[in-house]
């Protein structure tokens, strides 16, 4: 089974990249399901049904979120209808689910999404959220596992690695927009710091630079707004997983505009 995951989608440039790109990246790869990252893609801020009907005609299958998942209300009532999910540990009152389901290859897959706890919103422990959630779906017979932890801290992130390593698939982070050089694969689990942005690529994490510099030199803060005309980059990690679930192969692709993309290995670890 070939997973391919995509980071942060920022904006119309990272939604139109993705338009251009994709359907090339799944017949290159053999990719059998496509992840997104959505909590951006909509101007930046959360997830219009207009835009999450565009991100799934493109061929991404289903989409986590993270701490921006609720910026546009409209999204409460597009969990029951689309493949969307939020961070686990919000509180159980809100709507929405944290963990999607589903059968590839005759596989039972499951995709959590967790949010870190550093300079985040208030949520439940994501470790042991997290730890509970994983033994649940191995009791239940699930081997294949994949993890988006949404944190701004790459301690959180690495400090999941080694929970969880040898009981899931993957673990992949998002949040920071800024791609980390560290794709491995540690006792058959796929793990990155930071997958990195899908979007623009010459600005301030996806957004046009004035409003982050204005708000660095002199204090005052600006609404973040995203240019229509930029330099795009796609960012994403394709991985194989064997018949017990554990990563055998992994990569990290990332596309400019139109241009050739390049490739990247991972590293293996063992403990």
């Amino acid at each position: 089974m070939t997973i391919g995951f995509i980071g942060d989608i920022v904006g119309k440039p990272g939604r139109e990249i993705i338009a251009r790109r994709l359907t090339e990246l799944r017949e290159k790869f053999n990719i059998d399901f496509v992840i997104g990252n959505y909590e951006n893609a909509s101007h930046g801020f959360g997830l219009s049904e207009k835009n999450a009907i565009e991100l799934f005609g493109t061929g991404i299958d289903m989409m986590s979120g993270g701490n921006h998942s609720f910026d546009k209300k409209e999204i409460i009532g597009l969990f029951d209808k689309y493949p969307l999910i939020r961070p686990l540990n919000y509180p159980k009152a809100m709507p929405g689910n944290g963990i999607f389901r589903t059968t590839i290859l005759g596989q039972n897959l499951a995709i959590i999404n967790i949010m870190g706890h550093y300079t985040m919103p208030m949520v439940d422990n994501p470790f042991v959220v997290a730890l509970e959630a994983v033994d649940k779906l191995i009791s239940d017979g699930t081997r294949y596992i994949i993890i988006d932890i949404h944190a701004e801290a790459s301690s959180e992130k690495q400090a999941l690695l080694h929970i969880l390593k040898d009981k899931v698939s993957a673990i992949l982070g998002t949040h920071t927009h800024v791609g980390s050089d560290d794709l491995q694969i540690f006792d058959g689990c796929c793990f990155v710091t930071d997958v990195g942005l899908t979007g623009c690529r010459n600005g301030v994490i996806g957004m046009d630079k004035k409003a982050p510099i204005k708000r660095f030199l002199t204090g005052v803060g600006e609404y973040f707004d995203i240019p229509n005309d930029c330099k795009a980059i796609l960012q994403m990690i394709v991985f194989t997983l064997d018949s017990n679930g554990r990563c055998v192969e992994a990569k990290k692709i990332k596309c400019y505009d139109d241009e050739d993309f390049t490739i990247t290995g991972s590293r293996f670890e063992i403990s």
